[in-house]
C-alpha cells in the first residue's frame, strides 16, 4: 500500500473503533522499521553504535566489578525489512546493563524509593505509587542496581501489566532502586526514546502473550512472565545513532498530532452525544401526537448522525420505555382505567395478610406528589393502593429454641432492572413459621431499596426455579393481586425514567448512597392506564425493543468491520500482520448447541419473553441469536431460559447438551 492510498483510507482508520490508537501503532512500526525520515548519507553506520556500545559496556562492567555479559548468539535472520544501512542486533549489544530488579524490604519511609510496575505507564514514569525500602539492607545492592535518568523499565510479570515500558525520569535528588518484577534495560549510546518505540511497538507487544506463536513470555493467560534472558535476546531494528534522533523528533511530532485529533474526536463524540440526548428526549416529552410525528421524523431522518455505536441504542432503549410510561407508543383505550377495580382487589388480599399474621395493618398514606403528564382517562392511585409491599428479613436475629430452615436469598444484587443475578445466592436462616411472610412467589416484584444511585429502585418480576427463596430486608417484595394491574406495566414504570427520578428524589441521600424507606414506596404514585393500553403498550414496545436490538447488533457488526479494515489497512501499509483481538460482546462460557423451539404459547400475562420472541420467529431460532434477542446478560438469559422450560413454553432441547466454547487462538 502507497501512502496515496494510505490517505484515501486515513478516514475510516481515524474513525473506526480504537482508530487513532492504531494510528500510533501505525507511526511506532513505520518508525522502527525505517520508514519515516530520509537517510542522511554523512551519518555513521550503525554498525559503529554497535561496536561502541561493546566499548561503553567492558568499562562500565570493570568499573563496578560486575561479571562479564554472556551474550547470546548472533542474529542469523531479519524479522522484517529494514533500510539496509540499518543493523539488526540483540537489545543486550547495545546496552551496558539488563537485569530485573530485586525483592526488597519495605518500610514506611526511607532515603530510597521501590519503583513497581504501578509506576510504570503507557503514559510515561510515574514515581507517586513507589514504595520505600529499609536504608539498613541497601548495602546489598549493587551499584548498578540504582536507577539512572534515561534507563527503560519494562513490567515483566503479570497479564495486562506485563509489556509496558516507560523512561525512568525523575528528580536528581531521588533515589530508586527497581522491584523484583521490573527489568531495568540500561543503553550504552541509543536513544531511550527509539528503543522505547521498538518495545511499545504492535510486532513486540503482539507477542506479550503465551498464545502467540512467537510469544516472548511464559506461563498462562492469568499469570505471564518476560524473562530476563528473553528481555536481551530480542532483536532491535538499529538506525545510526543520529538517525535515531530524528526518527524520535518525527515520533514526537506525528503522537502529537494524533493526541489533537483525538481530542478533537471527543468534542466531537460529546456534542453528538448531547444532539442524541436531546433529539430523544424530545421525542419522548411530546405532549400532542403532531408534536411526537415530527420529532419522531427528525429523529428518523438522523439516525445515521445520532446512532454510531451498539451503546448508543441503549439510550434509545431507554426513552421507548420513557415514552411507553407515558401513553406515547399506543392509541388511547375507549374503556376506562380499572383503578376501582385494582384496589379492591388489593384491600382484599391485605385483609386476608393482616388476618393470617403476614403483616400488621400499616397507616395509611396519601400519593406522592408527581409532575409527569399522562393521558387524562388515565388514573393515578398510591403504590400501596394497588400492590402489598412487605419488607425483607433481617440477617443477625436471635433464632434460638425456633425450629429453623436454610434458604437462599435474593439481595441487592441479585436484582436488576427486569432480570435476576443468581449465579452467587447467599443463604440465611429464618423460623419456619416466618416462611410464608418472606417467601418470594413467581409474579412478585422484587425492588431494591438502595446502595449506589444506580441500584436504588431496580425491580425485576420473579419467575421461580430457586426452591424457598427470600428476600432480603434491602429488598421489597411487592404482589399485584389483581389481574386488571399487570406485573410487567408495574416493572416498566419503575425502571422508566418516572421510577428512577421519583426515587433519586424520594431517597434518602449521603454522599455515594442513596436509599428509600417502606413509606417512600408505598406513596409511588402509579399510572394505571386501561388494561388494553396496558398490554398495547407492552407489545409495541416488545417489538420496538426488538428492532432495537437489531440495529444493535448492526452498528456492532459495522464497528468490528470497521475495525478489521484498520487493522488489514495498518497491516498492508508495515508489511507486518498484527493479530487483531476481536470481542465484540460477553459470550456464554457454554454453548446450547441443540436450537430452541417453541412449546405451549404464553398467555398475554405470562412473564416468557424468551417464548414471545420464538413465536415471531417461526417458533425455532439458535440459543446465541434468543439470546442476542433477550438483550440482557448471559447469566439472565440462562435463568430466563429454566424458567421458560419448566413451564413448558420452550420445550426441553434434545439433546439438552452444553459444550464448552474454546477461547480464540488470538484471545487471552
Amino acid at each position: 500500500m502507497d501512502a496515496q492510498q494510505f490517505l484515501a483510507e486515513f478516514g475510516h482508520i481515524a474513525n473506526a473503533p480504537g482508530g487513532v490508537g492504531k494510528l500510533r501503532e501505525l507511526v511506532i512500526q513505520l518508525a522502527i522499521s525505517g520508514r519515516l525520515v530520509e537517510r542522511i548519507e554523512a551519518e555513521a553506520a550503525a554498525s559503529q553504535a554497535i561496536e561502541a556500545a561493546a566499548e561503553l559496556r567492558r568499562v562500565y562492567e570493570e568499573e563496578l566489578n560486575l561479571r562479564a555479559t554472556r551474550m547470546h548468539p548472533p542474529l542469523h535472520s531479519k524479522p522484517f525489512s529494514v533500510p539496509d544501512h540499518w543493523q539488526w542486533t540483540r537489545l543486550e549489544q547495545i546496552c551496558l546493563y539488563i537485569q530485573r530488579g530485586k525483592g526488597p524490604k519495605y518500610v514506611l519511609k526511607s532515603s530510597t524509593h521501590v519503583v513497581s510496575q504501578k509506576c510504570v505507564q503507557w503514559s510515561g514514569f510515574d514515581l507517586s505509587p513507589a514504595r520505600f525500602v529499609a536504608d539498613e539492607s541497601l548495602a546489598s545492592y549493587g551499584k548498578e542496581r540504582f536507577l539512572c535518568m534515561g534507563d527503560l523499565l519494562w513490567n515483566s510479570t503479570g497479564t495486562g501489566t506485563a509489556g509496558r515500558v516507560a523512561i525512568y525520569q525523575s528528580d536528581e535528588n531521588v533515589t530508586a532502586v527497581a522491584d523484583s518484577h521490573v527489568t531495568v534495560v540500561r543503553l550504552a549510546n541509543c536513544s531511550p526514546r527509539y528503543l522505547w518505540c521498538v518495545i511499545a511497538s504492535p510486532w513486540v507487544q503482539s507477542r506479550i502473550k503465551p498464545s502467540h506463536p512467537d510469544s516472548l513470555v511464559t506461563g498462562t493467560t492469568q499469570q505471564v512472565e518476560l524473562n530476563t534472558s528473553t528481555a536481551r535476546a530480542l532483536p532491535i531494528p538499529l538506525p545510526p545513532i543520529e538517525e535515531q534522533s530524528r526518527i524520535v523528533a518525527k515520533v514526537d511530532e506525528l503522537m502529537a498530532l494524533c493526541d489533537t485529533l483525538e481530542a478533537q474526536q471527543q468534542v466531537r463524540s460529546k456534542l453528538q452525544s448531547n444532539l442524541r440526548q436531546s433529539t430523544l428526549q424530545a421525542v419522548a416529552s411530546a405532549v400532542s401526537p403532531h408534536e411526537l410525528r415530527t420529532n419522531w421524523t427528525r429523529l428518523a431522518d438522523n439516525f445515521g448522525r445520532l446512532f454510531h455505536g451498539p451503546e448508543d441504542m441503549d439510550e434509545f432503549v431507554t426513552e421507548l420505555k420513557n415514552m411507553a410510561v407515558r401513553g406515547l407508543l399506543s392509541l388511547p383505550s375507549t374503556f376506562p382505567s380499572p383503578v376501582d377495580e385494582v384496589v379492591a382487589d388489593c384491600d382484599s388480599l391485605r385483609d386476608q395478610y393482616i388476618t393470617s399474621g403476614l403483616m400488621r395493618r400499616q397507616k395509611l398514606i396519601s400519593v406522592a406528589d408527581s409532575d409527569v403528564v399522562y393521558p387524562k382517562h388515565w388514573a393515578i392511585a398510591p403504590f400501596d393502593k394497588v400492590a402489598v409491599v412487605i419488607g425483607g428479613v433481617t440477617k443477625g436475629r436471635d433464632l434460638r429454641g425456633r425450629d429453623v430452615i436454610t434458604c437462599p436469598y435474593l439481595a441487592v444484587a441479585n436484582v436488576q432492572r427486569g432480570f435476576f443475578k443468581l449465579a452467587a445466592l447467599k443463604t440465611i436462616q429464618i423460623g419456619k413459621e416466618e416462611l410464608d411472610k418472606y417467601l418470594v412467589k413467581e409474579g412478585d416484584l422484587l425492588i431494591t431499596e438502595g446502595g449506589d444511585w444506580d441500584k436504588v429502585g431496580r425491580t425485576a418480576i420473579w419467575q421461580g426455579g430457586v426452591e424457598n427463596c427470600l428476600h432480603q430486608n434491602h429488598v421489597f417484595k411487592a404482589r399485584v393481586p389483581s389481574t386488571s394491574l399487570l406485573s410487567k406495566w408495574v416493572e416498566l414504570v419503575f425502571n422508566s425514567s418516572v421510577g428512577r427520578d421519583y426515587f433519586a428524589g424520594a431517597s434518602k441521600q449521603t454522599t455515594n448512597l442513596a436509599s428509600i424507606n417502606m413509606t417512600q414506596l408505598r406513596s409511588f404514585p402509579m399510572p394505571i392506564p386501561p388494561l388494553d393500553e396496558q398490554r398495547a403498550v407492552l407489545a409495541k414496545l416488545d417489538v420496538l425493543t426488538e428492532q432495537a436490538f437489531v440495529w444493535r447488533e448492526q452498528l456492532g457488526r459495522k464497528q468490528r468491520l470497521a475495525s478489521l479494515l484498520t487493522g488489514a489497512t495498518v497491516a498492508a501499509f508495515t508489511g507486518i500482520a498484527i493479530e487483531e483481538q476481536e470481542e465484540p460482546m460477553k459470550a456464554p462460557k457454554t454453548e446450547l448447541i441443540a436450537p430452541l423451539r417453541l412449546g405451549a404459547i404464553p398467555d398475554i400475562k405470562a412473564q416468557a419473553p424468551l417464548a414471545t420472541v420464538l413465536a415471531r420467529h417461526n417458533g425455532e431460532m439458535s440459543a446465541k441469536d434468543l439470546w442476542q434477542r433477550f438483550g440482557g446478560e448471559i447469566d439472565a438469559f440462562y435463568a430466563q431460559l429454566k424458567s421458560e422450560v419448566a413451564h413448558g413454553w420452550i420445550l426441553e432441547p434434545a439433546p439438552a447438551e452444553m459444550r464448552e466454547k474454546q477461547a480464540d487462538a488470538g484471545s487471552a
